[in-house]
């Protein structure tokens, strides 16, 4: 009778154990998520021009042709969009509407999450979805993206849902199709045809392998194409209703002519971009993956396990390698199965490479976060004074407040942070744990003390409120020349401004409003005049005009 008591015993600490392990990965992750969402205006590029789109969405209800400050907009389809203009009629009551658009991005971040520790968890066995989530958590790369109010985190969802449908299609393919199509389904409807195309060859060559040339992948793949097709069909026929023109500069041009380059869209890199940009994008999961795979070289990659996220991460860098195109935030998918090699990869570190990256995690987020405080009691109190004096020339605008909200996050963090380093046990995991608690540090003190620094140099608010009240009593409209996207939507959202570009409308207007470089000053005619001139607080690059034209009396 004693032993089956030790054994349930035994049976009951395990369960609590573990569940208590899910709790703190399920906590650090929502210590990681929320700080950033709320709190500050929409900041360009990404943001703006987005949220652009949203508030479009949000006044009219049109969710066929993504429109911005007036004017179609088809560089991508319209799923995130939507959802945040319904998130943020759900929660504009309680919080600014840019605000609740972007707890839009929360909640795809936190899906890609779940997703993907269910798939490490799938394929990798119990435990390893916390660590693929840790690892996730931890990557440099998604930091500042994954709490942006745009559309790649929806994509991200997407590709986390495909990812978790296939590992599932060995075991229960029915589920697994429907995950799978439904996952290219929000990632087609997110960016367009780079998650069908990813997913699509990712499927096609995993039969290269032996476990996945059976019956079972076969059907799942088969589900998957009919639970794809209305994502893939809806929307498209739509806009080709609305307009066969609109629909054509969507799909051969912001789709095939950005990633071939006949369009001449977005900045064109060199052939080393990311290559340069991996190595602190995805750390530390790179490394670690690499680990896994070295150890796994002889029995591992005869493995699911190891074969469909090795298979992905190659497909994605291939197609990065070869768009005509490139920015670090393409690179958001890849940090998925780089995160799934990693998980199997954790717990076959060597303790030195453990203590290594323990050790310089610690060090690094210490000494950072140890900045962060001393700046702030510099801002707040003039002391030390050089570190004033720097904030201030940096952003010049801002008045020093003491928030009491602020301040006692960040005191919790911090105190929560010390705790958690001081008290885990001696072991491989706790590396990855430390480096994921002391980047979620310094993040929640950089969007808690020093977020009204942040917000004041990067806000166009201000200054749009100053050209509004520049703006004489009467006029017809106004002209905007070099005006980007981003300032287009944000002059409507702030003061109700719809400009006119100068480069696609062949109306002038009585007023135009120029966009340029401080050191670049326009130059125009006799028959205009200048009525205003701004730049948001202490930029240096960039400045804006307004000028009126005079009425030719006879």
């Amino acid at each position: 009778m004693s032993d089956l008591n030790a054994h349930h015993l035994s049976r009951f600490r395990l369960f609590f154990i573990e569940h208590a392990k899910l709790v703190l990965v399920v906590l650090l992750a929502v210590a990681w998520l929320l700080p950033g969402l709320v709190g500050h205006d929409p900041w360009k590029p990404d943001e703006a021009y987005s949220f652009g789109l949203i508030y479009h969405i949000y006044q009219t209800g049109d969710w066929v042709v993504p429109t911005l400050a007036g004017e179609p907009f088809m560089e991508k389809p319209p799923l995130y969009y939507i959802a945040a203009a319904q998130v943020a009629k759900l929660f504009s009551p309680l919080l600014p509407l840019h605000d609740a658009a972007r707890l839009t991005s929360g909640f795809f971040i936190a899906l890609t999450l779940a997703l993907n520790g269910l798939a490490a968890r799938e394929l990798l066995g119990k435990g390893k979805g916390r660590i693929a989530v840790l690892v996730l958590l931890g990557c440099v790369g998604l930091l500042v993206r994954g709490h942006e109010m745009i559309t790649d985190t929806a994509l991200l969802a997407g590709f986390a849902l495909a990812f978790y449908g296939l590992a599932l299609s060995l075991r229960r393919p029915l589920l697994a199709g429907l995950l799978l199509g439904t996952g290219v389904g929000v990632g087609f409807l997110s960016k367009g045809l780079i998650a069908p195309g990813v997913v699509g060859v990712t499927a096609l060559l995993l039969p290269l392998f032996r476990p996945w040339r059976c019956r079972n992948y076969l059907l799942a793949l088969g589900v998957a194409l009919l639970a794809a097709l209305p994502w893939l069909l809806v929307w498209p026929y739509a806009l080709y209703r609305r307009s066969p023109e609109l629909f054509h500069q969507w799909f051969w041009v912001n789709n095939l002519g950005r990633y071939l380059g006949f369009a001449k869209l977005g900045p064109t890199p060199d052939r080393g971009y990311y290559l340069e940009t991996l190595p602190w994008f995805a750390w530390p999961a790179w490394p670690i993956a690499l680990w896994a795979l070295w150890r796994g070289r002889r029995n591992g990659m005869s493995q699911p396990a190891m074969q469909l996220p090795l298979v992905a991460f190659l497909v994605i860098l291939a197609v990065l390698l070869s768009a005509s195109d490139a920015r670090e935030v393409y690179a958001l998918p890849i940090l998925l199965p780089l995160s799934l090699l990693a998980a199997a990869g954790v717990d076959m570190l060597r303790r030195g490479a453990a203590a290594a990256l323990d050790w310089f995690g610690l060090m690094t987020f210490g000494l950072f976060s140890g900045f962060l405080w001393l700046g702030w009691v510099a801002m707040m109190t003039g002391w030390p004074a050089k570190l004033a004096e720097r904030a201030h020339y940096l952003q010049p605008a801002y008045v020093p407040e003491f928030k009491p909200l602020a301040f006692g996050v960040a005191l919790i963090y911090t105190a929560l942070w010390g705790i958690l380093v001081t008290r885990l046990g001696r072991n491989t995991r706790r590396a990855i744990v430390n480096w994921t608690a002391g980047l979620t540090l310094m993040w929640s003190l950089l969007t808690t003390l020093w977020l009204p620094w942040i917000d004041t140099g990067k806000t166009y608010r201000a200054m749009i409120a100053d050209l509004q009240q520049s703006l004489p009593p009467r006029y017809d409209c106004i002209t905007s020349q070099s005006l980007g996207e981003p300032q287009r939507a944000l002059l409507l959202y702030y003061a109700g401004i719809l400009t006119q570009r100068r480069e696609s409308q062949g109306r002038e207007c009585s007023l135009l409003l120029i966009q340029g470089g401080a050191d670049n000053p326009p130059r125009l005619g006799r028959e205009w005049a200048q009525i205003w001139e701004g730049a948001r607080p202490g930029d240096r690059s960039e400045r804006f005009w307004l000028f009126q034209r005079h009425v030719s009396r006879h």
